[in-house]
């Protein structure tokens, strides 16, 4: 097994289990605000969101400083959650109904494009802000994270959206979105993990023509 494989094992196997663990945080605290406090359902979900952006974070950089080990682990988990926080409020504004449902249906296509857009590129963008130390056009990660999360969104959406159903018990509805967050999580680091070997291969090929002799 080359270093590029196993480090791409590495990748989807921790970043797997570190979104599927961290999306128990927002799971857990839609049932909470369910049944004991209807009104805090968004804070709350924003909150749990930005936990399972540390959770997944944590365990992210712990794979990558095994090539990159001046990577800060706090930073790196500190921006992933922040940036996740950032991305569940976007998600969930429209559901909020918190102007959104008052305006004109081209006001609302055209910012819902754009929240969907800044909601794709928070995480890879918050997590180029320390990788560009380390990385040379660790710019890529940006579109190529978006990418990632766009693919484990759509399998998601595909795999929960025909299984909720009106009228089912909320463990029933917890459980589906589990099972869904898993596959969404397999997708997400599958994609991430591919696009993080490429961004290491660059750097693999400048510090080998800098070792070569003049």
């Amino acid at each position: 097994m080359t270093a590029r494989s196993a480090f791409l094992r590495r990748w989807v196997g921790w970043v797997t289990l570190g979104e599927s663990l961290g999306f128990l945080a927002p799971a857990l605290a839609q049932l909470m605000a369910a049944a004991l406090w209807p009104a805090a359902m968004v804070p709350l979900l924003i909150i749990a969101g930005s936990l399972e952006g540390a959770v997944l974070g944590w365990f992210q950089v712990k794979v990558l400083r095994t090539r990159l080990p001046a990577v800060s682990v706090r930073r790196w988990v500190l921006f992933t959650a922040a940036a996740a926080a950032v991305a569940w409020t976007l998600g969930l504004l429209p559901a909020a109904g918190i102007f959104f449902q008052a305006w004109r249906t081209d006001v609302q296509i055209a910012a819902g494009t754009v929240a969907a857009v800044v909601l794709l590129v928070s995480i890879g963008f918050a997590q180029w802000i320390e990788l560009r130390e380390h990385i040379p056009g660790a710019w890529r990660w940006v579109p190529g994270s978006a990418g990632a999360w766009a693919a484990g969104l759509a399998v998601f959406i595909a795999a929960s959206t025909p299984l909720w159903q009106p009228g089912q018990d909320l463990w029933l509805v917890a459980a589906i979105g589990i099972a869904a967050a898993v596959l969404m999580a397999v997708t997400m680091a599958a994609v991430s993990g591919l696009v993080m070997v490429q961004l290491l291969k660059r750097l693999e090929g400048r510090n080998t023509l800098a070792g070569r002799p003049e």
